[in-house]
C-alpha cells in the first residue's frame, strides 16, 4: 500500500483496503465523500492527495471510469486552490493519465481538462509545454500520429520538434508525399513565432528522410550546402522540402520591413516556388504563407482576405481561438519588430 500523509491518512486508511480487496465502487465512493469535505474545508492539499492516491490504485486495477472520475474532481480542487503548474501538480496528472490506458475516451478527457487548467494557470495560453510535449510522446508510441501532432505543435520544445520529425517521417512512409509532411511541421511553429522548433524540425525531418531515402538527396548538390557557420541547406530532389529550409533560414533573419533584401527574398522565395503549383500553390498554404510574411516581414495581406481555414486549424490546434468563436488574435513575433537576434522559445 502506499505512503499516505498524516493529514490524509485517516481517509486514505479506509479508502486504499477496499480497492485491495476487490471493493472499487466504495472505495470510490469513499474518496468522493472525503475529498468533497476536505475541498468544501479548504483543506484543498490533502483533498488532492486523497483523490490522487485513490484514483492512482483505482487505475492500477483497471477501475477507468472511477480513477477518471477522481481525477478529474482532482483537477476541479486544483482549480478551487488555484493550483500553479509545477513538477509537482504536472507529475500526479502524467501518472494518471499514463495508468488511465488507451481504452476508450477516458484518457482524452483527463488530458482535455489537464491542458485546460494548465492554460490557465501555467505561463503559455496554450498549455503547459512540458505537459502537451508529455502527451506528445505518449500517444507517438501508441501510434496515435494524427492526435500526437497538436501537442507536439503546442509544446514548441527543441525535444518535441525532433519527435514530431521523426512521427512525421514514419507516417509519411506508410503513405504520402514528404514535402506534405514537412509543411505540417514547418509552418505552424513558423505561424508560432518559433523559428528555433522549425529549424529543428525541418533539419531533423530531412535527415531522417535522408538516411532511409539516400535518392532524395539532388544530384546537383549531394552535400549540405552551408549558409551560416550553423545553418546548412540539404538540396533534394523534393521542391517543398527545399522550399521548407530555405523558408526558415529566411525567417531568421526577417527584420520586419528594415530589411529590405530578407523582404524581397521571401516574396521571391514564395513565387518562384509557388509558380511551379502542387501544393504550395494551394489556397490554405498559401494563405498560411501570406500570414508568415505579414509576422515576420511586415508584408500587409491584402485587402480582402478570404478565410483562412487552414489558419484557423493551426490556431485552434494552438490554443489560439478565442472564447464565443472570435477571429484569434496573434501576437506581432518579435524577429519582425526587433531584429533576427530574438531567440526561439526553447
Amino acid at each position: 500500500m502506499p505512503a499516505v500523509s498524516s493529514s490524509s491518512s485517516r481517509a486514505l486508511n479506509a479508502i486504499l483496503p477496499l480497492v485491495a480487496s476487490g471493493q472499487p465502487y466504495e472505495a470510490h465512493q469513499k474518496a468522493r465523500t472525503f475529498a468533497s469535505r476536505y475541498n468544501k474545508s479548504g483543506q484543498y492539499d490533502t483533498a488532492i492527495d486523497v483523490l490522487f492516491q485513490s484514483a492512482r490504485e483505482l487505475l492500477k486495477v483497471g477501475q477507468q471510469g472511477s480513477g477518471t472520475d477522481l481525477t478529474l474532481f482532482l483537477i476541479d480542487v486544483y482549480e478551487s486552490k488555484d493550483e500553479t503548474v509545477d513538477d509537482e501538480s504536472r507529475g500526479r496528472l502524467t501518472q494518471l493519465i499514463a495508468l488511465t490506458g488507451s481504452s476508450g475516451s477516458w484518457r482524452k478527457t483527463i488530458i482535455d481538462r489537464s491542458i485546460a487548467w494548465s492554460a490557465k494557470h501555467g505561463d503559455c495560453p496554450a498549455g503547459d509545454r512540458d505537459l502537451h510535449h508529455y502527451v506528445g510522446e505518449l500517444l507517438y508510441k501508441d501510434g496515435a500520429f494524427d492526435t500526437a501532432e497538436p501537442h507536439f505543435l503546442a509544446s514548441g520544445k527543441r525535444d518535441s520538434a525532433r519527435l514530431l520529425a521523426n512521427m512525421m517521417v514514419e507516417w509519411f512512409t506508410a503513405g504520402g508525399a514528404p514535402g506534405i509532411f514537412a509543411l505540417r511541421g514547418t509552418l505552424p511553429y513558423l505561424q508560432n513565432g518559433n523559428i528555433l522548433a522549425a529549424r529543428t524540425f525541418i533539419s531533423q525531418f530531412i535527415a531522417q528522410l535522408i538516411s532511409s531515402r539516400p535518392n532524395l538527396l539532388s544530384p546537383l548538390q549531394t552535400s549540405p550546402l552551408p549558409v551560416t557557420p550553423t545553418s546548412e541547406i540539404v538540396y533534394t530532389t523534393e521542391p517543398v522540402l527545399n522550399f521548407c529550409q530555405l523558408a526558415v533560414f529566411t525567417c531568421q533573419r526577417a527584420n520586419g520591413e528594415k530589411n529590405k533584401v530578407m523582404r524581397e527574398s521571401w516574396v521571391r522565395l514564395c513565387g518562384t516556388y509557388q509558380s511551379k503549383g502542387g501544393v504550395l500553390g494551394t489556397k490554405d498554404v498559401r494563405a498560411a504563407l501570406q500570414e508568415i510574411a505579414t509576422l515576420y516581414f511586415a508584408i500587409p495581406p491584402p485587402r480582402t482576405q478570404p478565410d483562412n481555414p487552414f489558419g484557423a486549424m493551426l490556431s485552434s490546434m494552438l490554443g489560439g481561438g478565442m472564447p464565443g468563436g472570435g477571429a484569434p488574435q496573434r501576437r506581432m513575433l518579435s524577429p519582425a519588430v526587433s531584429g533576427p537576434s530574438t531567440p526561439g522559445l526553447d
